[in-house]
């Protein structure tokens, strides 16, 4: 998970509406969740099933001081489902799940506040 910790910067230039389109974030629900030790900062392994369309993703997220891996399965997340699969260590990064800072920095999820099916687009 790429974190931008800079809640007091402005806004990002301005793109086209054809370059929001180009980034596709579903909705996929954790089905594992496991420590990720060999990695340089705290981290788990989820695995995401976002539906039948795109199947199972394994992403790495550095979200140990809000969750833990019992809290995330059965959890709706967020994800880029688009990017080009990242090496991390000896784990590959298909998806970059998605969260906010907090006051301290620390990632919180995002995910709907109602149930919805797995592989939803985000509009």
């Amino acid at each position: 998970m790429h974190v931008m910790h800079d809640v007091g910067a402005p806004a990002a230039e301005t793109i086209a509406f054809d370059d929001w389109l180009k980034v596709d974030v579903r909705i996929g629900t954790v089905t594992a969740a496991d420590p990720f030790p060999e990695a340089r900062k705290p981290a788990y392994k989820l695995t995401i099933d976002f539906g039948p369309a795109i199947g199972t993703k394994r992403s790495s997220v550095q979200i140990t001081e809000h969750y833990t891996p019992g809290d995330l399965i059965g959890r709706q997340v967020a994800a880029v489902v688009n990017f080009p699969p990242r090496q991390i260590g000896p784990f590959i990064s298909e998806v970059l799940t998605l969260g906010f800072p907090d006051a301290a920095g620390k990632v919180v999820l995002i995910g709907p506040s109602e149930p919805v099916p797995n592989g939803g687009r985000l509009f």
